[in-house]
């Protein structure tokens, strides 16, 4: 597609309505081993991941498991796609267990770039989740869509993460918490499941652990270690997959403008993904 096809997209829009039902947040919580939540208690940051699930007929969905492209996001000529990061602001109050919620989306900008494995194009989805009690959050999402893997070709030197944390907590991730996550999203992607596609077809070693996962376990971390406060703002971006298996680990440093640094560290040390949440 050329840069005037892309433009095309920019604008687009899609609306989508969901009951914030209990049971995926039941189902969310005792995956995260965290506390439930009844009805009325308001939706954790990032829960309304459970909600506006896209229900693609399976004669739609693409080779990759996702659904076919061209219908709201644009038809990318690029086999690979991974969740790159998200921006959040949390502007009012928070959904709540039993509120009829909408999600307004729109694709804001569309750009092609080219870096060490090749081409690339990153396209941002803006989210506008609102409740009976006016707009709850704004997310800006971003997608990166890459070249296939290209025989020899060796993943960047990875920087090492940072030691100084001041909460931390290791994860194993098994073939069953990907699952758990993949159904409560509705996330068909193979990448996280099938492992002859994700080796032999996408040239990753292992399963990959979704990068949403990670930027959740990110700001539970941030949150529960600070359970008097509100997020505020909170972003996070990917730098490295993390492969199902070796543990992990989740970690959060207090900072001296009251903010928190989150990252995620492999088993080997090396950073995979980092973020940062603001609070009121």
């Amino acid at each position: 597609m050329s840069l005037e096809d892309f433009a095309k997209w920019i604008g687009r829009s899609r609306t989508m309505e969901d009951l914030v039902s209990p049971f995926p947040v039941r189902a969310l919580a005792a995956t995260l081993d965290a506390n439930d939540a009844d009805p009325g208690t308001p939706l954790p940051p990032l829960w309304h991941w459970l909600y506006f699930l896209e229900a693609v007929p399976l004669s739609k969905v693409g080779a990759d498991g996702h659904a076919e492209r061209g219908d709201f996001l644009p038809p990318v000529a690029l086999p690979r796609r991974m969740w790159a990061g998200s921006r959040f602001a949390f502007e009012g109050e928070p959904l709540k267990v039993g509120d009829v919620a909408r999600r307004v989306s729109r694709i804001k900008s569309i750009e092609p770039k080219t870096g060490s494995s090749g081409a690339m194009v990153f396209v941002t989805v803006e989210h506008t989740v609102s409740g009976p009690r006016g707009i709850s959050l704004i997310e800006d999402h971003d997608i990166v869509y890459r070249e296939g893997p290209k025989p020899g070709e060796k993943p960047r030197p990875p920087r090492a993460a940072p030691t100084d944390a001041t909460w931390s907590r290791m994860v194993r991730p098994d073939p069953v918490l990907l699952f758990r996550f993949s159904a409560l999203t509705f996330n068909g992607h193979r990448i996280h499941y099938d492992q002859p596609y994700v080796t032999g077809v996408e040239g990753y070693p292992g399963l990959v652990v979704h990068g949403p996962l990670l930027g959740m376990l990110q700001m539970e971390l941030a949150r529960r270690s600070n359970p008097h406060r509100t997020a505020r703002h909170y972003e996070f971006r990917a730098l490295s997959p993390i492969f199902a298996g070796p543990p992990f680990t989740v970690q959060a440093r207090s900072e001296s403008d009251d903010s928190v640094t989150t990252w995620i560290a492999d088993a080997n040390g090396s950073l995979a993904q980092q973020g940062k949440v603001t609070f009121r």
